[in-house]
């Protein structure tokens, strides 16, 4: 995970804004340049020779008017590192698609389009197995099993699905703001997506809203040698109590930049930060992941989003929220009762 979509591969040298000039070009006639003009007399006559001892060097005729005929031109500079970078995933630009030097197997080209829409309007796509395999020997991960990359480009498509999927539930509740989020989140998670009239809290397409544009991914960044906030004290808790709350450190980190669109039309990014835990596989031994998507704490207003969602839901359920409603259900269907029972004796 420390990478994925890669762009569609762009040019990394400069062109020409106009044909060059190949071979032995000579200008036009009616250039100045046309006319061959006569070296001036050289200051050191033709039959001189050097005396012994003396120094070997002579001053070239033009040395006090062309500094530069004698000293070398500098190398052409080379690109940095920034600029062979797409800013959009902080990936470079021309990630190969080809086979690689010593590549036992073949690996697929095709890449996979998401279900993530980006500023244009179009779709995130997926690295091809062999971008994959090219990104990783770049990294220095020469080690690499041909034969697995395939699974490990589904397993990286499924978690960047799951993330987003995880970002569209935090988009559903506050695009329209903090009070309306509380209205969605005020009867726990558990009923949340009733609420917002999805079924699937994994549904990655789905927006209900007809009033506000569905959010957009901008851009994102890999940062797993920076830890987050939160899974640094999570981690320092686990130390504290291991039973309660032992788990490795995430083995990735990602920031999501998201488009946000509200009610009246306005639009503003909103930074999502992503943690990426692995659990114990399962009996089958497939991998277990887990993410935790939240919005950054970058002002008082992502503050006070990730404050109602959790704190509705630790409320709902230490409140006993579902009592409640199990109680008031029992309450509204002994009421209907009686209410049938009392016309059924008015009418006999």
């Amino acid at each position: 995970m420390g990478w994925f979509w890669a762009d569609t591969a762009a040019p990394s040298t400069p062109v020409a804004p106009h044909p060059m000039p190949l071979g032995d070009a000579k200008p036009p006639p009616s250039c100045p340049m046309h006319n061959k003009t006569t070296p001036p007399p050289s200051r050191v006559p033709a039959s001189s020779s050097t005396p012994q001892g003396a120094c070997p060097y002579v001053p070239p005729d033009n040395a006090a008017t062309s500094p530069s005929a004698t000293t070398p031109e500098p190398a052409p500079s080379k690109p940095g590192l920034l600029s062979r970078l797409n800013p959009l995933n902080n990936m470079p630009f021309d990630l190969s698609n080809s086979r690689a030097a010593n590549q036992t197997q073949a690996l697929p080209l095709s890449r996979e389009a998401s279900t993530i829409p980006k500023a244009d309007g179009s779709l995130w796509e997926y690295p091809s197995p062999q971008q994959m395999y090219n990104a990783m020997l770049r990294k220095g991960y020469e080690d690499t099993p041909v034969d697995a990359v395939e699974s490990m480009v589904s397993v990286h498509n499924f978690l960047n699905e799951g993330a987003w999927a995880e970002i569209m539930g935090w988009e559903r509740r506050f695009s329209r703001g903090i009070g309306a989020g509380y209205q969605i989140c005020k009867r726990g998670e558990e009923n949340a997506n009733e609420a917002l009239g999805t079924t699937d809290p994994f549904d990655t397409t789905t927006w209900k809203d007809k009033e506000i544009p569905p959010p957009k991914l901008l851009h994102f960044t890999g940062r797993p040698t920076e830890p987050t906030p939160k899974s640094q004290m999570l981690q320092w808790l686990s130390w504290a109590w291991p039973a309660m709350y032992g788990t490795p450190p995430p083995f990735d980190r990602h920031d999501w930049f998201v488009e946000r669109h509200g009610p009246g039309g306005e639009s503003q990014e909103v930074r999502y930060v992503i943690d990426y835990y692995e659990g114990e596989p399962e009996a089958t031994g497939e991998p277990v992941f887990y993410l935790d998507v939240r919005p950054a704490i970058d002002g008082p207003k992502g503050a006070a989003e990730r404050v109602v969602r959790w704190g509705t839901d630790v409320w709902w359920k230490a409140s006993g929220g579902v009592v409640r409603e199990v109680k008031k259900l029992e309450a509204e269907r002994k009421k209907k009762e009686e209410e049938l029972a009392a016309n059924s004796r008015r009418y006999n």
